[in-house]
């Protein structure tokens, strides 16, 4: 059974405009959260819950994988002082598209998106690079969601407002 698209947010309010959209396309998707970059946990638990509100109020299926922050940390141990859009973003981005990938291919999903490039703070072409790599060694095809333009950002903020989405000040990794 094809369950259509299976979409990684990183939190609420990057991904709110782009659910939005996918889910006023009357699109087959579910939304699923694996971060296990965001530290320290009640911050994960926060912004988990925050991505289950937006889904709740699209009517759109929501995952949660498991938080496996030791795992996380042991891939990244040495990059700890990266600048964003460094080393450390790049093993991060390949590390949970990897697993979103194998979790998508295990449950029925025909494809894979992401919204890790949507904040001005990442770099998009790093994402899509960490995502054909993973679909390379996982075979998902990854589709490239667009976040930023045709008035996304703008929307993206309206949505913010209105529904009082909490905004978090850093990516999530915390050396």
């Amino acid at each position: 059974m094809n369950k259509g698209l299976l979409l990684l947010s990183c939190c609420a309010p990057c991904s709110c405009a782009v659910i939005e959209k996918l889910a006023g396309e009357g699109r087959l998707f579910s939304v699923v959260f694996y971060n296990p970059n965001i530290r320290p946990e009640e911050e994960y638990h926060r912004r988990c819950d925050e991505n289950k509100r937006v889904c709740e109020k699209f009517g759109v299926p929501f995952i949660e994988l498991e938080y496996d922050n030791e795992r996380w940390c042991s891939l990244t141990r040495g990059l700890e002082n990266e600048p964003e859009r460094g080393a450390r973003c790049s093993v991060c981005f390949y590390m949970r598209l990897k697993r979103v990938m194998e979790y998508a291919k295990e449950n029925g999903f025909s494809q894979v998106a992401s919204v890790l490039g949507v904040s001005r703070y990442k770099n998009l072409a790093q994402v899509n690079e960490a995502a054909t790599k993973a679909s390379l060694a996982v075979g998902v095809p990854y589709l490239e969601v667009e976040g930023r333009k045709h008035g996304m950002q703008e929307r993206r903020r309206q949505l913010i407002s209105e529904m009082e989405l909490y905004q978090q000040r850093y990516c999530g990794c915390k050396p």
